[in-house]
């Protein structure tokens, strides 16, 4: 989180905007990969792998199997948490996308997304990145397997982790994010899954206490 936070001070967020940028726009916005393959494609098939591990609730297969149910409970409950808080920090912020900065063609001006309440011109919703979040909001499969199954949770982990990154970076060559909004969606990710997981903890040891 601090780590973050000198990121964001910093003001590095507008300089590596403008390696990709324009007065007339971001060159990759419509680039086809980047638009069909890994926003519309990617954000399908992380829909697709959400129900195939709602499904494995009650019909677990590969490494699910070696989970109890209410760990595959968990496991799908803390990932769409991790969604749905991205989706609602992003509907509730004033925050516009580089692309809407006058800067590069559009018309807002460029605003911290601390600066809470300050509208920047734009039309906002743009903090944090809801598209990472396909990818890390996957990160609660590491809490899940970590007890038990050590290696397969941290193949799972890089695996969230590099998908998150992936998506994040596509939108930032398009001008959709900044990287902060990527690197704070990827914390928020993360500490909601941490959170579920000792929520989880904590509630297994009063009742075996109990």
């Amino acid at each position: 989180m601090f780590c973050l936070l000198a990121w964001d001070a910093s003001g590095q967020d507008i300089q590596v905007a403008r390696l990709f940028a324009s007065a007339s726009g971001f060159a990759l916005r419509d680039h086809w990969f980047l638009v069909r393959v890994l926003h519309e494609g990617t954000r399908n098939t992380a829909w697709l792998v959400m129900l195939a591990l709602a499904v494995a609730i009650w019909w677990p297969f590969g490494v699910l199997r070696q989970m109890d149910r209410g760990q595959r409970v968990q496991l799908v409950a803390s990932t769409l948490l991790a969604v749905l808080l991205i989706n609602v920090l992003k509907y509730a912020s004033t925050t516009s996308c580089p692309w809407d900065l006058s800067e590069f063609g559009g018309v807002a001006q460029h605003i911290s997304h601390w600066a809470l309440g300050m509208a920047d011109g734009g039309v906002g919703h743009c903090f944090p990145a809801g598209h990472a979040s396909a990818g890390f909001a996957f990160v609660s499969g590491f809490f899940v397997l970590r007890q038990h199954q050590p290696r397969a949770a941290r193949w799972w982990l890089v695996a969230a982790l590099a998908a998150g990154l992936v998506l994040g970076g596509a939108q930032q060559l398009r001008g959709a994010h900044f990287v902060s909004h990527t690197l704070w969606t990827g914390w928020l990710c993360w500490t909601t899954a941490w959170l579920c997981d000792a929520a989880v903890r904590l509630h297994r040891c009063r009742r075996t206490s109990a």
